[in-house]
């Protein structure tokens, strides 16, 4: 008896992890859905995809790295941007991003390296990060 209460237990417990992953895979990848409509815009303001990578589990996520010149990415042109993209998620989350990331260089005093790397990881949270320069060490 507490045997078939036991395996009952397990497979009600198995039941619901299943239904809990095949509803977060299907949230990952309605939001990966939508993040993909920005690349083509993102291409217009000269960032090239370097690598793009998808990876499959209980939630999905996407992997893309894009390059671009810091010349491209002056204050004003980020601050039309955000003007000319207003109330679109996506791409103001990228360009928000992208400007925060040169005001904080800023503030070290440290000479700007080439190039501009954007990565955008989109799983159920998107994360969005921007590198100035060439790292030594991979994420």
């Amino acid at each position: 008896m507490l045997g078939d209460i036991w395996n009952a237990t397990l497979k009600g417990m198995n039941d619901i992890a299943g239904s809990v992953g095949e509803g977060a895979r299907g949230k990952s990848l309605a939001v990966i859905e939508d993040w993909l409509g920005i690349f083509p815009q993102l291409a217009k303001y000269g960032l090239e995809i370097t690598s793009f990578s998808m990876g499959l589990a209980i939630s999905p996520s996407l992997n893309v790295e894009l390059l671009g010149r810091h010349e491209d990415w002056s204050d004003e042109a980020i601050a039309k941007r955000l003007a000319d993209h207003k109330g679109e998620h996506a791409i103001i989350t990228v360009f928000s991003t992208i400007r925060t990331a040169y005001r904080l260089q800023k503030k070290t005093q440290a000479p700007l390296r080439d190039p501009l790397i954007l990565k955008i990881i989109i799983k159920i949270s998107p994360e969005v990060k921007v590198v100035l320069g060439k790292p030594i060490l991979e994420d």
